[in-house]
């Protein structure tokens, strides 16, 4: 029996803290694994810079869209703009220039 009492004894002062290491544990892991934790955040940083850098080249492209549309604008229109414009919705050419047909066919309307 007295040996019984030691083991409770023991037992009962080693509990808080292996509950503490326990919990410790538990936190610890789910600060780095959690839906929330480290590596969650890693991940978002990434995909906020991928988010970025497709922002910034979409950004840059609407500019240049931007830039030829308004040289096409009846207050400010461009001869050489213009005259791109035509040639590719009407499929005409120059007489000077070598057109090659390469068998494919496109519809741009």
């Amino acid at each position: 029996m007295a040996v019984l009492d030691e083991i409770r004894k023991c037992a009962r002062s080693a509990l808080w803290p292996v509950i503490g290491a326990l919990l410790l544990a538990y936190f610890s892991y789910h600060m780095v694994q959690g839906d929330h934790g480290l590596l969650s955040l890693l991940q978002l940083r990434t995909k906020v810079e991928q988010a970025n850098a497709l922002h910034a080249s979409l950004q840059t492209e609407r500019e240049q869209l931007e830039a030829r549309v308004a040289l096409l604008r009846p207050d400010n229109l461009d001869p050489d703009m213009l005259e791109e414009r035509a040639r590719v919705m009407l499929n005409f050419a120059h007489p000077n220039e070598l057109v090659i047909l390469d068998g494919t066919t496109r519809n741009n309307r």
